[in-house]
């Protein structure tokens, strides 16, 4: 009787070929827990269905003892005012559609795929000139962080496929 071992690491796709480092399987886990917040921030808004919005956001500006005729708390009773059951169920809908760019992403980083490589430099890089914006007209010590987040996952995203494109042409010549 012959046993035959099955090897899963023989798999010779360029892909599989390297061992992803451990700064992009971080960013991995960044990625999925980006995902994973979504999906709770979605949760919790289909939990808000049918739930008088406006009123809420008036006890919320009591509860913190604002002035409702201001302007950010006129403008946040306002907001709510607007929101009906279509638009949170909307908005839940693009918060579950976002979150599941974000675990595939995740698990790409995870298993060392190139494409989710480049996807996770470019969608890091989207975000720079809005938070260097907001940095200069905004919260900017919440917009530093981000944006140097951000600059450190391009450049370890980089870092791992200028590498893995160098060590790939050391081994064909």
């Amino acid at each position: 009787m012959k046993i035959f071992k099955l090897d899963h690491t023989s798999n010779t796709t360029s892909d599989a070929m390297h061992k992803t480092p451990k700064t992009v399987q971080f960013i991995a886990v960044i990625e999925a827990s980006k995902g994973l917040l979504v999906i709770l921030v979605g949760l919790g808004v289909l939990g808000l269905i049918h739930d008088n919005f406006q009123t809420l956001a008036e006890q919320l500006v009591a509860h913190f003892h604002l002035n409702p005729a201001s302007t950010y708390p006129r403008i946040f009773i306002h907001f709510a005012a607007q929101l009906t059951d279509a638009r949170l169920a909307l908005f839940s809908l693009f918060a579950f559609a976002y979150a599941l760019v974000r675990f595939i992403e995740a698990y790409g980083l995870w298993f060392g795929r190139r494409w989710a490589e480049w996807f996770a430099v470019l969608s890091s890089s989207i975000y720079i000139p809005f938070e260097v914006y907001e940095g200069f007209h905004g919260s900017a010590w919440v917009s530093l962080v981000m944006l140097l987040v951000n600059v450190l996952v391009i450049a370890f995203m980089l870092n791992a496929l200028f590498n893995e494109q160098n060590s790939t042409n050391t081994q064909t010549s």
